[in-house]
């Protein structure tokens, strides 16, 4: 059975940049498109390709810096810099790919549980939740590496009930 899927708009027509960079509606939000190439069957170079095109995307949307965009990569600014264009060739480090997945779903939670502005600007605002002690979201992630970028979704994810 073919596993892809196809960007259906959000309620208000707009679909988010994520799910333009990466071609998908997210879980509600999607449906199989008959004549695609399933995930599955696509190739290692064009996955890392889609991640790094979708984090690009979301490090835009948050307005990161260079710097913290390719520390929450677990990249040196330069490599982020090559690492952002089309035709990268490099391999990303099975750390790297959770990171830039785990970005991704934190991404749509907060797309899901905020409404715009906030959702763009939460990880860069202080915040006092129980994951963070006054600090920006983006700082404990990065001080923290994959565990907190981990812990940092669910604690999104509980906040919209997934829990």
């Amino acid at each position: 059975m073919d596993k892809t899927f196809k960007t259906r708009p959000a309620a208000d027509g707009r679909a988010s940049a994520l799910h333009e960079a990466i071609g998908m509606g997210g879980i509600a939000g999607a449906w199989p498109l008959p004549g695609r190439e399933s995930v599955v069957n696509r190739s290692e170079v064009d996955i890392q390709a889609v991640a790094l095109k979708a984090f690009g995307k979301i490090a835009e949307a948050w307005s990161l810096t260079v710097r913290e965009a390719a520390a929450l990569a677990d990249m040196s600014e330069s490599t982020w810099k090559r690492a952002r264009k089309p035709g990268f060739s490099g391999d990303l480090t099975c750390d790297q790919m959770l990171r830039l997945s785990a970005l991704a779903g934190l991404y749509k939670a907060l797309e899901l549980y905020f409404n715009p502005p906030v959702s763009g600007r939460w990880v860069t605002l202080a915040n006092g939740g129980p994951e963070f002690d006054g600090r920006r979201p983006i700082d404990a992630m990065i001080g923290g590496g994959l565990p907190k970028i981990l812990r940092v979704r669910a604690y999104v994810d509980a906040l919209r009930g997934g829990v």
